[in-house]
């Protein structure tokens, strides 16, 4: 480690230090201003040029450091705002790089990753729905987002940490247009040490076989009945989330008080339902998933 810095600082200043050049700086015109050794500083070039905050190029014989597109410096929690609006942004605008490119900074300026996913990219993935049903856009136009949204995820996912084997949870959507939500969902739990089977899609599982399929699969996920287990399940349709919650309902009797039932879905909220936990707000859902595990210790 640099004497007087961690890595985090020496990206901070270095952020900064690139943002306010439009000509770009040479390794030894950084180490100068960040009073780094040249040779240290070097290093730390190739590793923040790995992650794709900066880029280098070759200006004749010299080699000169720029700020990639879309980092920026920022500070948790109060620029969330201002990063939900870029990110919305670059997505509607199909900016891949700005897009990865404003994850990692977020990320690595210490943004929740699960409030990031909750407030920012939910958010991206209902506009973009909503852009699609409105005919601002086209199914190709909107795969293409969504793909682009999903590997923002997938960036979050890298940052997971070590899971709790007593927090598990079992995620599914009852339609493919639900599957993002779900992916979403996953990336969130992940991020707060939850142990997650991501389902995906399970539309085409819809027979009078799914009980027992389910069960099966339970035996493997969850198989010394460790803490607690919940099932997600995120729908559209009222007749897929019925069918859904009843494979689960069949499956309580045999596992036990410690399986749970969340439906995430805006159709069933009016109806009657054996659900412990209703809501299309995938933050609340974290929050109550927390809240049943804590008191499961006690």
């Amino acid at each position: 480690m640099t004497r007087g810095y961690n890595p985090e600082q020496i990206r901070e200043k270095l952020i900064d230090a690139l943002s306010q050049s439009k000509t770009g700086l040479t390794g030894i015109e950084i180490a100068e201003k960040l009073r780094v050794n040249r040779v240290t500083m070097a290093k730390y070039l190739k590793v923040f040029a790995a992650e794709s905050l900066i880029k280098q190029k070759n200006i004749g014989s010299v080699n000169l450091w720029f700020i990639e597109k879309g980092v920026d410096q920022l500070s948790f929690p109060a620029d969330l705002f201002q990063v939900k609006n870029r990110y919305l942004e670059y997505v509607l605008s199909a900016a891949s790089q700005e897009v990865h490119n404003l994850v990692r900074t977020s990320l690595h300026s210490g943004a929740n990753p699960s409030k990031l996913i909750s407030e920012v990219i939910v958010s991206a993935i209902e506009a973009v729905e909503n852009s699609y049903k409105n005919g601002k856009i086209g199914k190709s136009e909107k795969n293409f987002l969504d793909e682009l949204i999903t590997s923002s995820l997938y960036l979050i996912k890298l940052y997971e940490k070590e899971v709790d084997t007593k927090k598990n949870v079992v995620i599914l959507s009852t339609d493919h247009k639900n599957s993002l939500l779900a992916l979403a969902a996953s990336a969130a739990f992940q991020t707060e040490k939850w142990r997650v089977s991501l389902l995906g899609d399970m539309s085409s599982a819809i027979d009078v076989m799914f009980d027992i399929d389910l069960q099966r699969f339970l035996n493997k996920a969850w198989p010394k009945r460790e803490g607690i287990m919940i099932i997600v399940i995120f729908s559209s349709t009222e007749g897929e989330t019925k069918f859904f919650s009843q494979a689960v309902d069949t499956s309580r009797a045999k596992f036990g008080k410690g399986l749970y039932l969340a439906l995430c879905s805006e159709v069933i909220k009016k109806t009657k339902n054996t659900a412990d936990f209703v809501s299309d707000d995938i933050e609340q859902l974290l929050q109550w998933s927390q809240t049943v595990f804590e008191s499961s210790l006690n």
